[in-house]
């Protein structure tokens, strides 16, 4: 038996195709850390990590792969996740950024996936917008603890697959003017925001599902919106209400126009032609044929008439 073997289910080419994909992860606390570790375990073979911060002792009770040694040390947590996937892949391709988001655009653009674990509204938005704009699926997860009163609390989350042309984060109504304007009266105030180790897990296990649903031949009809929601407390996760109604509709907040690079260049096109050739040409015996989401994505590009 091989290191793969007990999921070959996903699909005869599987391996190749999870070896050639590249993520991108923003945010890697309690949430990212639990995807940097579990998509390491299933095979994926590139990554784009980013988080401008530190481990800090306030972490150690959810970020996995950080240890208390690393606190002496001041570690960074790209360099924590860095760790982790090397301990999980012979030859894995890296690329880390210990800085914000904002300053790694031109690397997470040539993902094939991004999964955001941020904390902020805004910067959900910031991501998927962005994601959008080069025709890349993104995926949020988030959690947060609510005060119920009476000292009894309510753990919530959700999990958002969130495709070009298809549903959005406002849509689902995660985001919205009232809430990115109490996050922004409350800036600088909020101080730190619950998390537990088993909640972000749950959540992140989640969206490594929908990674493998969208990379591997596993369904044959890849998820082209999704929108789960965790109850911490009843230990459920199910679909949201909105999901099923939402399916079908086309995103107003993202028009067609808005896609496509606003700094695109000739010459940068042909820089990454070359890229993703030596990228290809240092792949296993097996090339990594084109990923599943790539088929939707093109029917939407051309209903949008791009």
């Amino acid at each position: 038996m091989t290191r793969f073997d007990r999921q070959s289910f996903l699909g005869a080419d599987s391996e190749s195709r999870l070896y050639a994909a590249t993520l991108g992860l923003v945010g890697l606390g309690g949430g990212g850390s639990h995807i940097v570790q579990q998509t390491g375990h299933l095979g994926i073979g590139g990554y784009v990590v980013v988080d401008p911060d530190h481990i800090t002792e306030t972490n150690t009770n959810r970020l996995i792969g950080g240890a208390l040694a690393d606190l002496k040390a001041v570690t960074t947590k790209v360099a924590i996740a860095e760790r982790l996937i090397r301990g999980l892949q012979e030859h894995p391709r890296i690329i880390p950024v210990h800085d914000t988001w904002h300053n790694a655009t031109g690397e997470l653009k040539r993902c094939d996936i991004i999964v955001g674990a941020v904390d902020s509204f805004k910067e959900r938005e910031q991501l998927e917008r962005f994601a959008r704009r080069h025709l890349i699926p993104y995926i949020d997860i988030g959690m947060d603890v609510h005060d119920l009163g009476d000292k009894t609390y309510l753990i919530g989350g959700q999990v958002i697959l969130s495709m070009p042309g298809k549903a959005c984060i406002r849509c689902c109504g995660l985001i919205t003017e009232e809430r990115l304007t109490l996050e922004a009266n409350k800036y600088g105030a909020a101080g730190s925001r619950p998390q537990v180790v088993w909640s972000n897990g749950a959540l992140a296990s989640a969206a490594v599902g929908l990674i493998a649903q969208l990379l591997t031949p596993w369904f044959k009809e890849p998820p082209e919106f999704v929108y789960l929601d965790y109850d911490g407390n009843r230990g459920t996760l199910v679909p949201n209400d909105r999901m099923e109604l939402l399916r079908n509709k086309i995103c107003p907040h993202h028009p067609p126009e808005e896609t496509g690079d606003p700094l695109f260049d000739v010459r940068e096109f042909n820089r990454l032609t070359a890229d993703l050739a030596l990228r290809k040409g240092k792949l296993a015996s097996t090339p990594a044929p084109t990923s599943f989401w790539k088929k939707p994505l093109a029917v939407i590009a051309k209903f949008l008439g791009l």
